[in-house]
Protein backbone atom coordinates (compact mmCIF):
# COMPACT_ATOMS: atom_id res chain seq x y z
CA UNK A 1 0.00 0.00 0.00
CA UNK A 2 1.25 3.64 -1.07
CA UNK A 3 1.84 6.06 2.19
CA UNK A 4 0.18 9.01 0.14
CA UNK A 5 -3.15 9.73 0.34
CA UNK A 6 -5.12 11.26 -2.34
CA UNK A 7 -8.56 12.51 -2.62
CA UNK A 8 -10.47 9.79 -4.16
CA UNK A 9 -12.72 12.18 -6.12
CA UNK A 10 -10.10 13.66 -8.07
CA UNK A 11 -9.85 11.79 -11.28
CA UNK A 12 -6.08 14.14 -12.04
CA UNK A 13 -4.73 12.29 -8.58
CA UNK A 14 -6.35 8.95 -9.78
CA UNK A 15 -4.74 8.93 -12.92
CA UNK A 16 -1.28 10.76 -12.23
CA UNK A 17 -0.81 8.24 -9.23
CA UNK A 18 -1.71 4.85 -11.65
CA UNK A 19 1.03 6.53 -14.20
CA UNK A 20 3.70 6.84 -11.66
CA UNK A 21 3.11 3.50 -10.20
CA UNK A 22 2.76 1.85 -14.26
CA UNK A 23 6.88 2.37 -14.68
CA UNK A 24 7.73 1.74 -11.87
CA UNK A 25 6.28 -2.08 -11.85
CA UNK A 26 7.60 -2.44 -15.47
CA UNK A 27 10.56 -1.45 -14.35
CA UNK A 28 10.79 -3.89 -11.66
CA UNK A 29 9.98 -6.73 -14.02
CA UNK A 30 13.52 -5.65 -15.70
CA UNK A 31 11.59 -4.09 -18.84
CA UNK A 32 13.69 -1.17 -20.04
CA UNK A 33 12.48 1.91 -20.83
CA UNK A 34 12.99 4.86 -23.13
CA UNK A 35 12.88 8.27 -22.04
CA UNK A 36 13.31 9.11 -25.51
CA UNK A 37 10.14 10.72 -25.42
CA UNK A 38 10.62 12.69 -22.31
CA UNK A 39 14.00 13.78 -23.56
CA UNK A 40 12.68 15.53 -26.67
CA UNK A 41 9.95 17.14 -24.65
CA UNK A 42 12.48 18.57 -21.95
CA UNK A 43 14.76 20.03 -24.56
CA UNK A 44 12.28 21.99 -26.67
CA UNK A 45 10.97 23.03 -23.41
CA UNK A 46 14.36 24.21 -21.55
CA UNK A 47 15.29 25.64 -25.19
CA UNK A 48 12.33 27.76 -25.41
CA UNK A 49 12.83 28.85 -21.63
CA UNK A 50 17.03 29.37 -22.40
CA UNK A 51 15.94 31.53 -25.60
CA UNK A 52 13.20 33.79 -23.42
CA UNK A 53 15.45 34.54 -20.61
CA UNK A 54 18.43 34.93 -22.60
CA UNK A 55 16.28 37.72 -24.84
CA UNK A 56 15.41 39.46 -21.49
CA UNK A 57 18.79 39.38 -20.02
CA UNK A 58 20.37 41.44 -23.75
CA UNK A 59 17.27 43.72 -23.62
CA UNK A 60 18.03 44.55 -19.89
CA UNK A 61 22.06 45.03 -20.43
CA UNK A 62 21.90 46.51 -23.75
CA UNK A 63 18.45 48.03 -24.61
CA UNK A 64 15.95 48.03 -26.71
CA UNK A 65 17.44 49.60 -30.05
CA UNK A 66 21.01 47.03 -29.75
CA UNK A 67 18.18 44.17 -29.37
CA UNK A 68 15.01 44.40 -31.49
CA UNK A 69 16.86 43.04 -34.45
CA UNK A 70 17.54 39.79 -32.68
CA UNK A 71 14.42 39.88 -29.74
CA UNK A 72 12.46 39.89 -33.23
CA UNK A 73 14.04 36.07 -34.25
CA UNK A 74 14.32 35.28 -30.77
CA UNK A 75 10.48 35.74 -30.47
CA UNK A 76 9.49 33.51 -33.55
CA UNK A 77 12.08 30.86 -32.62
CA UNK A 78 10.40 30.82 -28.99
CA UNK A 79 6.77 30.51 -30.61
CA UNK A 80 8.21 28.02 -32.76
CA UNK A 81 9.43 25.79 -30.75
CA UNK A 82 6.45 25.93 -28.42
CA UNK A 83 4.24 25.11 -31.17
CA UNK A 84 6.35 22.33 -31.64
CA UNK A 85 6.31 21.09 -28.31
CA UNK A 86 2.60 21.30 -28.45
CA UNK A 87 2.50 19.19 -31.60
CA UNK A 88 4.71 16.53 -29.38
CA UNK A 89 2.91 16.32 -26.47
CA UNK A 90 -0.31 15.68 -28.52
CA UNK A 91 0.18 14.38 -31.50
CA UNK A 92 3.81 12.21 -30.92
CA UNK A 93 3.59 11.07 -27.05
CA UNK A 94 -0.23 10.90 -26.90
CA UNK A 95 -0.55 10.18 -23.30
CA UNK A 96 2.25 7.46 -23.46
CA UNK A 97 3.12 6.62 -19.97
CA UNK A 98 5.85 3.58 -20.85
CA UNK A 99 7.45 2.90 -23.91
CA UNK A 100 10.26 0.37 -23.63
CA UNK A 101 11.56 -3.21 -24.40
CA UNK A 102 12.34 -6.56 -22.56
CA UNK A 103 14.55 -10.19 -23.68
CA UNK A 104 12.90 -12.40 -21.33
CA UNK A 105 14.13 -16.21 -21.88
CA UNK A 106 9.97 -17.22 -22.37
CA UNK A 107 8.67 -14.47 -24.40
CA UNK A 108 12.48 -13.22 -26.56
CA UNK A 109 12.68 -9.37 -27.41
CA UNK A 110 9.61 -7.53 -27.27
CA UNK A 111 8.87 -4.02 -27.18
CA UNK A 112 6.03 -2.62 -24.87
CA UNK A 113 3.89 1.03 -25.23
CA UNK A 114 1.16 1.81 -23.00
CA UNK A 115 -0.79 5.16 -23.01
CA UNK A 116 -3.66 6.14 -20.67
CA UNK A 117 -6.37 8.74 -20.58
CA UNK A 118 -9.61 9.41 -18.42
CA UNK A 119 -13.09 10.84 -19.73
CA UNK A 120 -14.31 13.67 -17.59
CA UNK A 121 -16.13 12.46 -14.23
CA UNK A 122 -16.18 8.77 -15.12
CA UNK A 123 -13.16 7.16 -12.73
CA UNK A 124 -12.25 4.46 -15.65
CA UNK A 125 -9.18 4.50 -15.97
CA UNK A 126 -8.76 3.67 -19.75
CA UNK A 127 -5.02 2.37 -21.45
CA UNK A 128 -3.95 1.13 -24.92
CA UNK A 129 -1.46 -1.51 -24.92
CA UNK A 130 1.03 -1.90 -28.28
CA UNK A 131 3.64 -4.64 -28.31
CA UNK A 132 5.68 -5.92 -30.60
CA UNK A 133 6.60 -9.41 -30.50
CA UNK A 134 10.39 -11.36 -31.60
CA UNK A 135 8.86 -11.74 -35.47
CA UNK A 136 7.96 -7.86 -35.98
CA UNK A 137 4.35 -8.58 -35.44
CA UNK A 138 2.33 -5.35 -33.41
CA UNK A 139 -0.49 -5.99 -31.48
CA UNK A 140 -3.03 -3.05 -30.06
CA UNK A 141 -4.73 -3.70 -27.38
CA UNK A 142 -7.75 -1.02 -24.88
CA UNK A 143 -8.20 -2.20 -21.63
CA UNK A 144 -10.26 0.10 -19.15
CA UNK A 145 -10.71 -0.78 -15.57
CA UNK A 146 -12.36 1.09 -12.54
CA UNK A 147 -9.85 3.12 -10.20
CA UNK A 148 -11.63 1.23 -6.93
CA UNK A 149 -9.67 -1.65 -8.18
CA UNK A 150 -6.49 -0.42 -6.64
CA UNK A 151 -7.61 2.64 -4.67
CA UNK A 152 -8.96 1.83 -1.28
CA UNK A 153 -12.13 3.63 0.22
CA UNK A 154 -9.33 6.38 2.45
CA UNK A 155 -7.61 7.65 -1.29
CA UNK A 156 -4.68 4.53 -0.98
CA UNK A 157 -3.13 3.11 -3.65
CA UNK A 158 -3.00 -0.50 -3.20
CA UNK A 159 -0.24 -2.17 -6.05
CA UNK A 160 -1.33 -5.96 -5.85
CA UNK A 161 -4.52 -5.71 -7.45
CA UNK A 162 -3.09 -3.08 -10.18
CA UNK A 163 -0.01 -5.63 -10.75
CA UNK A 164 -2.43 -8.26 -11.24
CA UNK A 165 -4.85 -6.44 -13.33
CA UNK A 166 -1.96 -5.89 -16.07
CA UNK A 167 -0.45 -9.41 -15.72
CA UNK A 168 -3.80 -10.84 -16.14
CA UNK A 169 -4.91 -8.76 -19.30
CA UNK A 170 -1.75 -8.33 -21.38
CA UNK A 171 -0.08 -11.36 -22.09
CA UNK A 172 3.23 -9.87 -22.14
CA UNK A 173 3.80 -8.89 -18.48
CA UNK A 174 1.88 -11.92 -17.31
CA UNK A 175 4.73 -14.15 -19.21
CA UNK A 176 7.11 -12.04 -17.30
CA UNK A 177 5.19 -11.79 -14.02
CA UNK A 178 3.98 -15.25 -13.67
CA UNK A 179 3.25 -14.77 -9.40
CA UNK A 180 0.64 -11.76 -10.51
CA UNK A 181 -0.69 -13.66 -13.75
CA UNK A 182 -3.85 -15.69 -13.69
CA UNK A 183 -3.24 -18.78 -11.47
CA UNK A 184 -0.19 -17.60 -10.22
CA UNK A 185 0.77 -17.30 -6.27
CA UNK A 186 -0.45 -13.67 -6.01
CA UNK A 187 -3.69 -14.81 -7.14
CA UNK A 188 -6.49 -16.63 -5.05
CA UNK A 189 -8.02 -19.16 -7.06
CA UNK A 190 -7.26 -17.41 -10.51
CA UNK A 191 -8.65 -14.83 -9.21
CA UNK A 192 -8.00 -11.15 -8.46
CA UNK A 193 -8.03 -10.50 -4.61
CA UNK A 194 -9.71 -6.67 -4.98
CA UNK A 195 -12.22 -5.84 -6.88
CA UNK A 196 -13.85 -2.79 -7.51
CA UNK A 197 -16.81 -1.43 -9.44
CA UNK A 198 -18.21 2.13 -10.57
CA UNK A 199 -21.83 2.52 -10.87
CA UNK A 200 -23.22 5.50 -12.83
CA UNK A 201 -20.63 6.95 -12.71
CA UNK A 202 -19.91 7.48 -9.26
CA UNK A 203 -16.71 5.60 -7.14
CA UNK A 204 -18.44 2.56 -4.56
CA UNK A 205 -16.80 0.68 -3.01
CA UNK A 206 -17.21 -3.48 -2.95
CA UNK A 207 -19.94 -5.59 -1.59
CA UNK A 208 -19.36 -8.70 0.51
CA UNK A 209 -20.94 -12.08 -0.73
CA UNK A 210 -20.92 -15.30 1.17
CA UNK A 211 -17.61 -16.77 2.51
CA UNK A 212 -16.24 -13.37 2.20
CA UNK A 213 -16.48 -13.42 -1.46
CA UNK A 214 -16.03 -9.44 -2.84
CA UNK A 215 -19.33 -9.21 -4.91
CA UNK A 216 -19.77 -6.28 -7.37
CA UNK A 217 -22.85 -5.04 -8.88
CA UNK A 218 -21.53 -5.18 -12.36
CA UNK A 219 -18.89 -5.49 -14.60
CA UNK A 220 -17.32 -2.42 -16.06
CA UNK A 221 -14.29 -4.06 -17.32
CA UNK A 222 -14.25 -3.68 -21.53
CA UNK A 223 -11.35 -5.36 -23.62
CA UNK A 224 -10.81 -4.96 -27.26
CA UNK A 225 -8.05 -5.67 -29.78
CA UNK A 226 -6.30 -6.16 -33.19
CA UNK A 227 -3.25 -7.30 -34.63
CA UNK A 228 -1.41 -5.62 -37.15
Amino acid sequence: MSSQKIAVYSLSDLKNTTDDALPNYLTSLKFAQSHLLTDVRLALGYTAVIIAGATFYADWKLGWDATKYWTFWAVLVYFMLNGVLTVWIWGVEKGTVFRGEINHASAGRNTLSISSSVTKHIPIYNITVTSTDPTGRETKTQLSSPFTRWFDADGFFIAKPFQQWLAAEIPLIGQVDRKNAPGGEGMVGGREEAMAVVVEGRLETPRKGGAGEMMPPGSTRSRKGRKG
